[in-house]
């Protein structure tokens, strides 16, 4: 039986990419190990396929991602496998090095453009993050990324040959809706969602918040995590919006699918301020179809062009509080209007289907095997 490794920098409780990978490669008989680190608040894993999840002395900065690379680097050493799937920069350089020794086969997953995040811009990390990725992107047999529009960059920079694989789920039970009221969620308010483990700065969570103040018939849900966290809460506290928004923790997707269902309308507002962002894709979007939700989204290339090919949505331009305000105003107001996005989202969400990504994904790694 062929072995495959794949690494990522996460605590694997709720990347469902990274899952779907382990997923197709343990159907075509691969025995899978996915490593990923452990955090004092992670969650319980049930997979069915081989899991680690290592503790760390440090979690975050230049010595988090040197010790995890460190020790990724020696994993990859003493486990043998024929197969080895990066996850993202910040796992590429501890396989590049393992995989020139051990002459298995190395597959890289770009989740995101990782160079162009707005918390490397303007920092001397960056550089060293870019010749990581000029050294080693070039001499890449397989990259995988997440849409066209980040798969054409790499193609212009670097000249690979780049297969995109979208983030759209693959089926998953999600089992009986539960009333709001079973959520503590109050009946009669109009219900938008924002949800997503990597809620960071320039993704628009600051400005769904300040727009509830002008929406004192809705309620906000902010259901992940991320490093605008604290920001958040913040900003709750002081405009007293404690009624109208709610922050919670990350969740297994079953159960925080059971939110999202529930909800009204579904918001993906990243800011077109660096490139990663203006290309992003993100999951949860295919999530909010998937809830039968329309979305309202940022003005971006990938986000806004499913939004309107779908008509399963409401397109701003940026995300402005006072032009969120409005527009989730004119929603409740026009319950026609509502009720035939929810039927484009439910059409997009049968219309994307998550079994020709993985199909791709599937082609590529019989090619390897």
């Amino acid at each position: 039986m062929h072995r495959a490794i794949v690494c990522v920098t996460n605590d694997l409780s709720t990347d469902n990419r990274v899952h779907r990978t382990c997923a197709v490669l343990r159907e075509l008989g691969w025995e899978v190990l996915l490593v990923g680190r452990e955090l004092p608040g992670s969650l319980p894993l049930q997979r069915p396929y081989g899991t680690l999840r290592m503790k760390l002395w440090f979690r975050k900065g230049a010595l988090f991602y040197a010790e995890y690379n460190l020790r990724l680097f020696f994993l990859l050493l003493r486990q043998h496998a024929d197969l080895v799937v990066a996850n993202d920069l910040d796992t590429l350089l501890a396989a590049h090095l393992a995989m020139r020794r051990t002459k298995a086969e190395l597959v890289y997953d770009s989740h995101e453009f990782f160079t162009e995040v707005p918390e490397l811009q303007g920092r001397a990390v960056r550089r060293v993050w870019l010749a990581i990725e000029r050294w080693i992107f070039p001499k890449l047999r397989h990259v995988i990324t997440v849409n066209d529009s980040i798969a054409r960059e790499y193609r212009q920079r670097y000249g690979n040959a780049i297969t995109v694989v979208r983030n759209i789920p693959m089926h998953r039970e999600l089992g009986p809706l539960p009333s709001r009221t079973e959520l503590d969620l109050p009946a009669d308010r109009f219900l938008l969602i924002l949800q997503g483990s990597g809620i960071n700065v320039q993704r628009g969570a600051e400005e769904a918040v300040l727009a509830m103040r002008e929406l004192p018939d809705s309620l906000l849900l902010l259901v992940g995590g991320g490093d605008a966290w604290p920001v958040l809460e913040r900003l709750v506290n002081e405009h007293g919006l404690q009624d109208r928004v709610r922050l919670l923790p990350r969740m297994p997707y079953e159960r925080m699918m059971q939110y999202t269902r529930n909800a009204d309308l579904g918001l993906s507002l990243d800011k077109d301020t660096n490139l990663n962002y203006r290309y992003s894709l993100p999951n949860k979007l295919f999530d909010y179809f998937r809830a039968h939700i329309p979305a309202l989204v940022t003005d971006l290339p990938e986000v806004a062009g499913i939004v309107r090919r779908f008509d399963a949505g409401v397109v701003l331009p940026a995300p402005d509080p006072a032009r969120i305000a409005a527009e989730v105003r004119a929603l409740q107001a026009d319950p026609e209007r509502r009720k035939a996005l929810r039927q484009n989202a439910i059409f997009a969400a049968a219309s994307l289907d998550g079994e020709r990504e993985k199909a791709v994904l599937s082609a590529l790694f019989q090619s390897i095997g």
